[in-house]
């Protein structure tokens, strides 16, 4: 997930990065510590404070949820319809859950050097990945292109949409947490990075 620097920080430890106000940030883990976030920046991957970063959620975005949640989510949702949740298999990876309409498959985003892949084609960031495939369909078989939950079954409750929305609105509340600057304008405090 990609997010914005909102201060600078100069990195104290060797397992650190530092950065600048303003720089853009891939965060790659958020799981370990709720004080840390593992991140790469420039192809260097290091520890940086969450609190010093303004992350940028998707509502596809479904963090650490299992292969058969992913499932319930997608199951009765229309072709393309998808989320991203954190690899079960492999710690710090990611993999992308598409519902097919009558089933639903499940990618591994593979990464290498900072690139970020289903197929043969690399992307930069998570982001860049899954705009490429809403424009491109993810699997050769059929085609299916990446899209959004549509917006009318967001008022499931009105009886519109029996199935409940496969995004997790939780992470968008424990997100905006993070984006909140604290109101001295300065850096937050720093805590101890102990795992």
């Amino acid at each position: 997930m990609e997010a914005v620097a909102l201060f600078s920080f100069t990195a104290s430890e060797a397992d650190e990065i530092s950065f600048q106000k303003g720089d853009i940030v891939k965060v790659v883990e958020m799981e370990r510590d709720s004080f840390w976030f593992t991140a790469e920046i420039e192809g260097k991957r290091g520890f940086i404070p969450e609190n010093y970063i303004s992350l940028h959620p998707h509502l596809w975005f479904a963090g650490a949820i299992s292969r058969l949640e992913a499932e319930q989510r997608l199951c009765w949702q229309d072709p393309g319809v998808f989320l991203v949740r954190a690899s079960e298999s492999a710690p710090g990876e990611f993999s992308l859950s598409v519902s097919y309409g009558d089933r639903v498959e499940h990618f591994r985003v593979l990464e290498d050097g900072g690139q970020y892949y289903i197929w043969d084609k690399a992307f930069c960031s998570l982001n860049r990945l899954v705009e490429f495939y809403r424009a491109h369909s993810i699997t050769m078989e059929k085609v299916v292109h990446l899209r959004d939950y549509p917006s009318f079954h967001l008022n499931s409750h009105l009886g519109l949409n029996p199935y409940p929305n496969p995004y997790n609105s939780n992470l968008l509340e424990s997100t905006a947490a993070l984006t909140r600057l604290p109101e001295t304008g300065r850096p937050p405090h720093l805590h101890s990075n102990q795992f």
